[in-house]
């Protein structure tokens, strides 16, 4: 693997204030418009957007096992998409019915841009780090410095805002100047193109989805400071996200997809070397664009990786026992309601008055459909198929 693999995957600022523009009620009217037109159409197939990122996981398994198909869904080769503005883009416009999106991603968009979607299931749990240049060794060593997320509205941008104010820093997001002693600058940033940064020192570091963590440590040009599921304990942080009209009008169709997605998701779990084999750039479908090496440094690690990152400070919880990845698809309420209160205190760019006009347990219920996935997990096992304790409830718990 070499650096210049990340150059092909180049994500421009333009797409990343598109991205910001289409999550507007205004700048979404035209692609709502155009998803009106497509969804006169019957029995439209499943049509995935993703990015190749870990955070796909389940709906790639669920395509390359055959999961769907054996659910009954026609289902078309999942669509690879370079950055999130394209996957919101497609959703949006009703190119792809099925999405994988960051979990403040979709309160942005049901409550901002008035998408008519819905959460159906959590994609997966935990799976994104803090990496840093090789001489940080903690994180009052980033103030004055500047560190890259891959979008206001994503879990990687609370958890480290909360990493910073309980180490005595601001963030802040300055176009020009140098950040104070005790300010830390933060930027927008497309996964792709955080390795390359850190590798020439443009920032300091970057918080991100697996498995551009996994990718510096293997070239050398960076070490993992924290885990996120370390700071937020089993946190969601991409959500499969689907149209209501095919909520409402195809409740048997999404029960079905649904249901393939937490067999790909168990299946997961008990064969985590093989599925990185199947979403390398190996395999014929080229799920990714990654190697096996990496991919299985995030899916399948080595035993004695823990205790590398209990000694380092990356894990500092090693009693909460988190994978680097971990699936399990229910979408539990007090996460999303916590989530909703965390955004309010998080420096975000744009308007963010939304926010303040949620409630947030009221909005979790209007954000979220669990029917189908709650069935399918019954019918699964229960909770206790995914390790879980058998409670559709949880206390959410978050500590630097």
């Amino acid at each position: 693997m070499s650096i210049d693999e990340f150059s092909r995957y180049d994500v421009s600022r333009r797409q990343m204030l598109r991205l910001s523009a289409l999550l507007t009620a205004s700048g979404a009217l035209p692609l709502l418009k155009a998803y009106e037109a497509r969804a006169e159409v019957a029995d439209v197939p499943l049509r995935i957007g993703y990015l190749p990122i870990t955070d796909a996981t389940p709906l790639l398994v669920a395509h390359g096992k055959g999961f769907f198909e054996e659910a009954g869904i026609k289902a078309e080769k999942p669509v690879r998409l370079r950055s999130w503005a394209q996957v919101l883009e497609a959703f949006i416009s009703g190119q792809v019915n099925a999405v994988h999106l960051l979990s403040p991603m979709t309160v942005w968009a049901r409550f901002a841009s008035k998408a008519p979607a819905k959460v159906v299931a959590w994609n997966h749990t935990s799976g994104s780090g803090l990496s840093v240049l090789p001489h940080i060794n903690s994180v009052k060593d980033l103030g004055v410095t500047t560190v890259a997320i891959p979008f206001w509205y994503s879990i990687h941008n609370v958890v480290l805002q909360v990493l910073l104010r309980e180490n005595g820093l601001k963030p802040v997001s300055k176009r020009t100047g140098t950040p104070a002693a005790d300010e830390v600058n933060l930027v927008v940033m497309a996964p792709a193109d955080m390795v390359p940064a850190l590798a020439s020192k443009q920032i300091s570091g970057y918080i991100v989805a697996e498995p551009f963590n996994a990718a510096s440590e293997a070239l050398g040009v960076g070490k993992i400071l924290r885990f996120t599921g370390d700071v937020w304990k089993d946190h969601a942080c991409c959500l499969v996200f689907m149209h209501e009209r095919d909520i409402q009008q195809r409740p048997e169709w999404v029960q079905r997809a649904v249901n393939a997605m937490v067999k790909a998701q168990l299946w997961t779990r008990e064969h985590r070397a093989e599925t990185a084999a199947l979403l390398s750039k190996d395999n014929p479908n080229q799920y990714t664009p990654h190697s096996v090496e990496v991919l299985s440094k995030v899916l399948a690690p080595p035993e004695a990786d823990d205790a590398a990152y209990i000694k380092a400070g990356a894990i500092k919880h090693p009693d909460w026992r988190e994978r680097r990845i971990d699936f399990q698809p229910y979408p539990y309420p007090s996460f999303t309601e916590e989530l909703i209160r965390r955004l309010r205190e998080t420096l975000v760019e744009g308007d963010r008055a939304f926010l303040d006009t949620l409630d947030p347990a009221a909005a979790g219920r209007e954000l979220v459909d669990d029917r189908f996935v709650k069935k399918a997990v019954v019918a699964a096992g229960g909770m206790a198929a995914f390790g879980l304790p058998e409670s559709f409830t949880r206390t959410e718990v978050v500590t630097a």
